[in-house]
């Protein structure tokens, strides 16, 4: 069986040099790879620059992306070369169409004209006062693995901040029906440190508990050996 796992977070650029991007570090991705190569699985693991990466393996193969346009091609090409994708990367929900200064925009007769034309640069001039983000929304590409694999196995994240438990439970379960995944791992972030890392993990009809990253790597891990690769021994 051929694991998939993303990890770390994307970036999405202003110009050439500026970028948008996220505090994700892909530690809890690496702890996810490394706990599926020491038992004996083949992982692929697309993932950032910047990312915390697994130990070197024989069975470990890395893609870098950046974007998530990037990400979107890398998941059409290797989804359905994969039975389990374990979605942990943090991906933008919006990514820059134009930075334009304020003033340009005060002064233009008519915006989406202006929004249209060629205005983009190699790098913004650093001279304005204030300068204006028009963001598009990124599609959500936890949404499409399964036209393009129906039958891969998904494991998604959801990450909050400041809710009850009962909340981010409830989210979970919704995501867990919208994305047609086989199990989602919640967190809030206001509860993640150095040390902690407390997630439930969501199944259509279980909710299990972890504490660390490496207590979620081995929940997801046993979930993988008890409920999917024995269904297809």
């Amino acid at each position: 069986m051929k694991i998939l796992i993303t990890s770390g977070g994307t970036s999405e650029p202003i110009d050439q040099v500026r970028a948008i991007t996220n505090q994700s570090t892909g530690r809890l991705g690496a702890q996810i790879a490394q706990a599926f190569l020491e038992a004996g699985f083949s992982v692929t693991l697309l993932t950032t620059q910047n990312a915390v990466k697994p130990s070197a393996h024989p069975k470990l193969q890395q893609i870098l992306i950046q974007t998530t346009k990037d990400l979107e091609g890398a998941l059409q090409d290797q989804v359905p070369q994969h039975q389990v994708l374990i979605h942990s990367m943090a991906v933008s929900d919006y990514r820059p169409l134009q930075m334009v200064p304020l003033e340009k925009i005060q002064e233009a007769d008519n915006l989406q004209r202006f929004l249209e034309s060629d205005q983009k640069e190699g790098k913004h001039s650093s001279e304005a006062d204030h300068q204006v983000i028009f963001l598009e929304k990124t599609p959500k590409l936890i949404q499409k693995v399964k036209d393009w694999n129906p039958d891969l196995r998904l494991i998604g994240f959801k990450l909050l901040v400041s809710v009850n438990p009962e909340e981010l439970i409830s989210v979970a379960r919704a995501s867990l029906e919208k994305n047609r995944a086989d199990l989602i791992v919640a967190n809030d972030l206001s509860q993640i440190d150095q040390d902690q890392h407390p997630a439930f993990l969501v199944g259509p009809d279980s909710i299990e508990q972890a504490k660390t990253k490496q207590e979620i790597a081995q929940k997801l891990l046993d979930f993988i050996l008890n409920n999917i690769q024995n269904q297809n021994t």
